[in-house]
Order: C-alpha cells, then structure tokens, then sequence
C-alpha cells in the first residue's frame, strides 16, 4: 500500500512538473504574432510584411504616446506597401514572364475562350435586334434562338473563368496575380477602417507604477514581452531595407547597361528613311527605361519608409523601456522593504529575548509571555510582506465588514464578557470580598477584571466553608448568559438547621413546645436583626419580608420521632450559633431524662 502510494504522488508530481514546464515554455505563445506568409501557395509578389507588421504592433498601444508612434509606423507602412504594388502592377506591364509550353497553351487556350464568349454576345446582341423587328409569328422561334445562345455564353464564360484562373495558378499571368493581391490588401484595409480607428489606444496599459511587488513584477513581464515584440518589427523593418538597398542597386546596374545599349543603337540609326517599326520599338524601350526608372526612384522611396520605420520602432522601444526600468525600480523597492521587514523582526526578536528572562517562580509564565509576543511580532510583520507583495485591497471598507462579522462571530464569548463586566460593576452585581456561588462553584471573589471573575473556592454552605485553596476563573458572559448567587447581600444570613431524635416511648408534643422556646431564646437577636435587614433591602420592591423565627416540626419514624429544628444566623457566626444551641438542646434533654447521645444531628 505504502509503494502504491509513493507512485501515485510520484505521479502526480511528475505531471505537475510537466505542466510547470510547459506553462514556461508557452508562456509567450498567446502574444506572438505571425508575421510570414504560407509557403503552401505561391510566394506574393508584393511584400505586405510592413503593413501587418504594423498592424500587429499597433494593437500593444494603450496610452496615446505609444498610438502616436504606432500611427507614425502605418503611415510608413501604408506608404511603402502602396509603392510596392505600383511598382509591381509597373515590372508585371513592362516585364511580363516568359512563356513557356505549357503557359503558352494556357493563353491560347484563354484567348480561345474569350473569342468564343466575345462571338456569344455578338450573336446575342444581334438576335435581339432580329427580335424587335421579327413579326410576332417569328418572335418565339427567335427568343428560343437568344436563349440557346445565352446559355452557350454561360458556357463560355465559366471555361474563360477557369482558364484565366489556370493561368494565375501557374505564376504566367504575372499581372493579374499581382490585381488580385492589391484587390485583397484594398479590401482588408477597408474592413479595418470600417471595425475600429486605427488610431486610438488598444490594449491594457501594464501598472509599471503599481505600489506592490505582484504588480511591478506582472508589468515588468508584460513590457519585456512587449520590447521583445517591437525589437522583432525593428529587425524585420531592417531586413526589408537591405532586400530593398539590394534590389535598388541590382535595377540601378542594370538600368544603366539598359541606357548605355539603347545610347548605342540610338546612335547606330540613320538619321532619315527610318522604319515605322523601329520608331516604335525605340518609343516602347524608352518607356520601359522610363519605368523602370520610377521603379528605382520607387525603392529609394521605400527604403526611407522601411528606415522610418526603424526609427519610430528604436523610440517606441526606448519609451517602454523607461516604464521596464520605472518597474524594475519598483521591484527592488519593495525588495528593500520586505528585507527591512525581515530585518526588523529578527532585531526585535532579539530585544524580546534580551529583556524577557525566564527566571525565578515566574519561568513559565516569562515563557508563555515571550512566546506571545514573539508570535505577535512575527505575524505583524508576515502582515506586513503580504501587503508589499500583493498590496492593499482594494475593497478594503467590504473586507473590514466580512473581518469585523467573522470575528463577532468567533469572539462572540469575550464580546459578551466584556459587557458582562458592566453588569457586574452595576448595583445588582458583585464585588471583592462577596460570597457567591456560580455554575455550581461556590467561593470568595478574589478578582473582577474586563473578561473574568475569578474565585477562591470553598466548600458548601451547610459546613463551615474553609477554602480549598483553588482558584476558579469564568467568563464574564454569565452575567448576561446565566445566573449567579450572591449570599454576600443583607448580612449574609442564612438558614441552619438540626433534627433531634426521641425515642417512640416519649411525648413528642409535650417537647416541641419547650424546643421551640430554647431556640427562640438563644436566636433572637440574630432573627429580628435578619427581619430588619429583609424589610429594608426588599421594601422598594413591594414585596413582603420572610419572617425569621425559628421553627420546629415533628416526623415520624420506624424508631419513634425525628424533630427538624430551622433558624436564620450569619453565616461568619455560623459555628458559634451552632454551639450554643448544641448545648442549650443537651441541657434540656438531660433535664427531661431523655438519653442525650446521638439525638442531636446537624443536617448535612
């Protein structure tokens, strides 16, 4: 079980090293842009890499100083592009490509079609005009002729169609080629125009001014990745030119051997009874030279773009990599903060042991102080990295809500006690010194601080109370939450109680009445002292006061009588009262020669 076990997390493990490593090596893949053209098809004869370049970087600007430099940048590119196709609709017109067997076939096979559909529609045309001057007996017999024609044109037109495509597939028609690319590139521009303005602020500007370190490192991330993608169209733009500088120079070599040999047969020419055919060979050759000449004058035109661009790409650079460095700021910044932090704790770490010596009777509780505020300090200063890396929410009014019910609810109890102490501190409450009983617990109060009260245990009140020399501690929420017994209030009276036993063979009543006097007697003063105090403390309340005259009743048992004797005494003069009426009681049973020993019990 145990190796199954070990597999499973090796596994696991395993693939989450796999899927951390993957993530790293992808983790620029969803900015990327591509930027060459499928090698599936035919190579495009004009190079539109500028202008999506351009497009591509466009959509990294988010605050209008960058737009500005991306606007600059498609103008440069729209410029260049719009001179690579005259350029070449010029070079295919004047240059068209040799033919060869099987594009020559091509175009006879296009000029075929095209005769055919040209003949379909004169016949058309004719046969309309047949129609409008034919009686009407002749009229139905003509329209059948138009429309076995015009489906003859449909024909012709659909081979003339898949012809013209053959001959474009093929690379021959070089001219038409170039109509349909400058077609799509017209196109795509419009379509662009018509979705979104090419010259406001796209994307999500990257927080290089964030006040955390998650944020300054995210936006650091984010303008790397954008330097990297703006130093590729640099380079691009760059490789552009030098294919442009090598084609202006080849042109311009060659244009040059052009003029030298048509200087040299423009020379070589009588000066009278030149043919026609030549005067027209010589005026197609100076246009062509003328051509190509624009052609040259074209890419010199389009290197100045491409090395704009370059230029407006360094600066565009250069800007983002001042917010690179702002963030980078930012970064060690809030690395000096946190080692500060660091640094802070240990030192204080160090002054809390210094100061707080585990020493003498007071070892543990030093101890457990020291721990505590060692713990305090490291969990401020936790609290503390925790909002230089991530910062300060930014809901912090909500946060503090859900923080502050939380806690209500986990403090509920020391809530409660506190206000408990209010009660307590009330008239009705307690104080240091009084005797009470609480949750079952009865003893001294020794302490009443904000949160607890605390007791010096002691027995129940039928002995003599003597402490146990315990100290017991509540929360201060039974105040509000649940009762408690005061016995400290009106004197600390209280009630004792004995039971006397008489043999079966004695009157019982006879006794009562001389019991009840003796006690009476000997607890007079405690009863009217008790009765006074009553009336007093419960007047205002409109309650009638207990009496506290003794009283003595009679039950009967298997072994004759048992008689319960009750009266009030203070409960600090509990042991006196308890004397005296012991020997008052053994005085009168010896005096009536009932057997004293073991009649008399204190009840428990």
């Amino acid at each position: 079980m145990k190796s199954t076990q070990f597999l499973t997390v090796a596994g696991l493990l395993a693939l989450v090293l796999a899927a951390v490593v993957a993530a790293f090596l992808t983790r620029d893949a969803a900015v990327q842009e591509t930027t060459k053209d499928s090698r599936t098809h035919l190579t495009p004869l004009v190079d539109e890499r500028p202008m999506k370049t351009a497009t591509a970087t466009a959509k990294l600007a988010p605050t209008w100083d960058e737009m500005r430099f991306a606007n600059q940048i498609l103008r440069a590119a729209d410029h260049e592009v719009d001179l690579a196709f005259e350029d070449a609709l010029r070079d295919a017109t004047n240059h068209p490509v040799q033919l060869t067997p099987q594009s020559r076939e091509l175009y006879n096979r296009s000029n075929d079609a095209q005769t055919r559909v040209k003949a379909d529609q004169d016949r058309i045309d004719q046969l309309k005009k047949q129609l409008a001057a034919a009686p009407q007996s002749k009229q139905d017999t003509i329209q059948q002729q138009i429309d076995l024609v015009q489906a003859q044109l449909e024909l012709d037109q659909d081979d003339l169609d898949d012809a013209r495509e053959d001959l474009i597939r093929s690379g021959a028609d070089k001219l038409s080629r170039v109509q349909r690319q400058f077609k799509r590139h017209e196109d795509a521009e419009h379509a662009a125009d018509t979705t979104h303005a090419p010259n406001a602020p796209s994307g999500t500007a990257a927080n290089y001014g964030a006040s955390n370190l998650l944020g300054q490192v995210e936006a650091w991330r984010a303008l790397r990745n954008k330097v990297q993608q703006l130093q590729a169209a640099h380079d691009e733009a760059g490789q552009i030119a030098a294919t442009l500088s090598q084609d202006h120079d080849t042109l311009d070599r060659q244009l040059a051997t052009d003029k030298a040999q048509q200087g040299q047969a423009a020379g070589g020419q009588p000066a009278t009874g030149s043919s026609g055919a030549s005067t027209q060979s010589a005026i197609a050759s100076l246009k062509r030279l003328s051509n190509d000449q624009k052609s040259v004058s074209d890419l010199d035109k389009r290197i100045q773009d491409e090395q704009a661009q370059q230029t407006i790409y360094a600066s565009w650079i250069a800007l983002v990599q001042s917010h690179q460095r702002i963030a980078i700021h930012g970064m060690i910044q809030s690395a000096l903060w946190i080692l500060l932090i660091v640094l802070g704790v240990y030192l204080a770490g160090l002054l809390i042991d210094r100061y707080i010596v585990e020493v003498g009777r007071e070892r543990t509780r030093l101890h457990t102080l020291r721990v505590v505020i060692r713990f305090g300090v490291q969990a401020v200063g936790l609290l503390l990295i925790l909002a230089v890396i991530l910062g300060t929410p930014q809901q912090m009014p909500t946060i503090l809500g859900f923080a502050g019910a939380g806690l209500t609810v986990a403090l509920k109890d020391f809530i409660v006690g506190f206000f408990g102490w209010f009660v307590l501190m009330g008239k009705n409450g307690l104080r240091v010194g009084d005797w009470v009983e609480i949750n079952g617990v009865a003893g001294e109060v020794i302490e009443i601080n904000l949160l607890r009260t605390v007791l010096l245990e002691t027995g129940n009140w039928t002995t003599t109370g003597h402490p146990t020399g315990r100290k017991v501690a509540f929360v201060n929420s039974y105040a509000i939450e649940g009762h408690f017994f005061n016995f400290t209030t009106s004197g600390q009276w209280m009630w004792d109680e004995f039971t006397l036993t008489v043999p079966s063979d004695q009157d019982p009543y006879a006794l009562i009445g001389t019991i009840e006097q003796a006690v009476a007697k000997e607890t007079q003063e405690s009863a009217e002292a008790a009765e006074k105090e009553w009336h007093n403390a419960t007047s205002h309340y409109r309650v009638q006061s207990v009496s506290a005259a003794p009283a003595v009743n009679l039950r009967p048992t298997a072994s004759g009588f048992e008689i319960h004797i009750r009266y009030v005494t203070r409960a600090q003069d509990r042991s006196a009262m308890r004397s005296r009426v012991n020997q008052t009681l053994v005085q009168l049973l010896r005096h009536k020669g009932i057997p004293e020993t073991e009649n008399i019990h204190a009840t428990k």
